[in-house]
């Protein structure tokens, strides 16, 4: 959608960009993340990502800023995955470092 959108755009200097976020704690996620505290197991989300930790909505809007900055003025038409590296595992599962995978 944003590479379609970015070429629809071109010569108009409009950028479109997408920020896909992992794992963040917001009103949308917040039951979750209750739910993970009372049962004493917060320290169990994100733990799939090699952060090995869940992501703040400031790290997100870090992102925002960034892409609306004239620091950015060369992207456009990108996905940026921000997920604690979440999506570098898949399709295979998280490796430990100096480990065989299986």
């Amino acid at each position: 959608l944003v590479q379609t959108a970015a070429q629809q755009f071109a010569g108009s200097g409009v950028r479109v960009n997408a920020i896909c976020p992992g794992l963040i704690e917001t009103g949308m996620t917040q039951r979750a993340f209750d739910y993970a505290r009372e049962m004493g197991k917060e320290d169990k989300l994100g733990r799939l990502n090699p952060l090995r930790r869940a992501g703040g909505p400031e790290e997100i809007a870090r992102v925002a800023l960034f892409l609306a900055s004239e620091e950015a003025s060369y992207v456009n038409g990108q996905a940026w995955v921000v997920d604690g590296g979440l999506s570098s595992s898949h399709p295979v599962t998280r490796q430990e470092f100096g480990k065989p995978a299986f």
